[in-house]
This record gives structure tokens, C-alpha cells and sequence, in this order.
């Protein structure tokens, strides 16, 4: 029986001794922001996390706690996102980061789960020089993109996506939203950076997407194929 092994449940004696034998962890990074009428505000951190667990439990390497806040002001026009500065944004990952490396971890695997994030990610990782770090987005997974196009299309869209939406569903049922009505039923394209703007042309907080498309069932074959492309991306970073 495959066991996952969290950080945050452990003891540090526990972590001791799993570095004495090995000296990998998976942090899965997101955000917390509105993802449309019938998605949670924690989508963007529950699918990474999801994903990242069972990666690493697949792995047989430390999960670490899941950093939940991520860069997302074009979002503040609707109630409950929380965003960080990039400033911030950077600060605490490179904290993160560095009391891992500090503690002996020579492999941190980041699973982000917020586009947003990832060009600040991505400059950060490569200003750090220990631990070596890997930046991969689960939702950029080759199997992933397969599957949602097959599934939904050009239906998908950009954001509040009926692929992570039903992902965020099948690790979190109790988020599930499915008897939300939305008109149009598909979001109108395009973005907008301020957040007043954003909403005004985004106005249920969809970009592009049928996000009435989300099935749980749905979520549960998405997330194989995103384990699936992570234990892949992991094994050619660890080389």
C-alpha cells in the first residue's frame, strides 16, 4: 500500500530520517480567486494539491504544505480572492524554498496550480542556485490538454475552465456546484488587467468557458492523466 507522506504531518525526527535516504519534495503552489458561479475560490490550490499528492505518493517523495495565495489582482472585483504583490508573491516562495534547501532538501518539484503565478515562479527558480528546483503547471500537461480537449473543446476557455473546475470538484466534493444556471452559456473571450474592467467585461468571472461542462466523474480521469504527466516531468528533472 502506497502511503503519502506530508510535511505537514509529520514529525521532524520523521524528516530527519526521510532525508537521510532521500532528498525530494513536491510543493504545489496556487491561489485563492473567484473561478466563475460554480467554482470554488480555492480551485487554482485544490487541484495542485490534489494532483501533487497522489504524484507523490506514486513517488514515494515528501508532499509539502500546499502555498494557497498567489498573484491575482485582476480578480478583486469579486468577493473573496485574495491576492498577493508579486513582491510578496516572490518572497514567500523563496522562503519556502530556501528553509527547504536549508534543511538538506537538494530537489523541490513545483506543481503550480494559477497561470498567473508562473512567470514570477519561473524568474525566482532561476536566481536561486540550491536546491535545484523544476517549475511544471498541471494543467499544461500534455495528457491533461489532451483529455480537456477531447472532453470539452473549444468549450474549455481560459478561465474558470470546466476542466479545473471538475477537478476541483473530484478532490473537494464538497465544492460541487452543479445545478448552477449561467447565461451566456459560453463566457465571452478576451482579458482585461484592471479589476473594475475585468469585471465589467467578464461579469459571472468566466473567460471563455462552458464551465456548466464540469462533472466530477470528469475530475477523476483528469486527474490520473495530470498524476500521469507529473510523475513523467519529475522523473526526467530528477534524470
Amino acid at each position: 500500500m502506497l502511503l503519502l507522506m506530508r510535511l505537514d504531518h509529520m514529525t521532524w525526527p520523521e524528516v530527519e530520517a526521510y532525508l537521510d535516504r532521500a532528498g525530494a519534495i513536491l510543493l504545489p503552489v496556487g491561489s485563492t480567486e473567484q473561478h466563475g458561479p460554480n467554482g470554488p475560490l480555492g480551485t487554482d490550490a485544490l487541484c495542485p494539491e490534489g494532483v501533487g499528492r497522489e504524484a507523490a505518493k506514486r513517488l514515494g517523495i515528501l508532499a509539502a504544505p500546499t502555498l494557497a495565495l498567489g498573484v491575482a489582482p485582476y480578480h478583486m472585483a469579486f468577493p473573496g480572492t485574495i491576492t498577493l504583490t508579486p513582491e510578496t508573491f516572490r518572497a514567500v516562495l523563496a522562503e519556502t524554498v530556501t528553509s527547504l534547501a536549508q534543511h538538506g532538501f537538494s530537489y523541490v518539484y513545483v506543481l503550480n496550480g494559477h497561470g498567473g503565478n508562473s512567470p514570477f515562479i519561473r524568474a525566482l527558480l532561476k536566481e536561486l542556485k540550491a536546491p535545484r528546483c523544476k517549475l511544471h503547471n498541471w494543467f499544461a500537461g500534455p495528457r491533461v490538454r489532451a483529455l480537456a480537449a477531447e472532453l470539452y473543446g473549444k468549450a474549455e476557455g481560459l478561465h474558470a475552465t470546466p476542466s479545473e473546475i471538475a477537478l476541483a470538484w473530484h478532490v473537494a466534493p464538497e465544492t460541487q456546484r452543479s445545478s448552477v444556471v449561467m447565461t451566456p452559456k459560453r463566457a465571452p473571450g478576451g482579458f482585461e488587467k484592471e479589476p473594475e474592467a475585468f469585471r465589467a467585461r467578464f461579469p459571472d468571472g468566466r473567460i471563455g468557458s462552458e464551465a456548466a461542462l464540469a462533472r466530477a466523474e470528469d475530475g477523476a480521469r483528469l486527474l490520473e492523466a495530470a498524476v500521469e504527466d507529473v510523475i513523467e516531468d519529475y522523473q526526467t528533472f530528477i534524470g
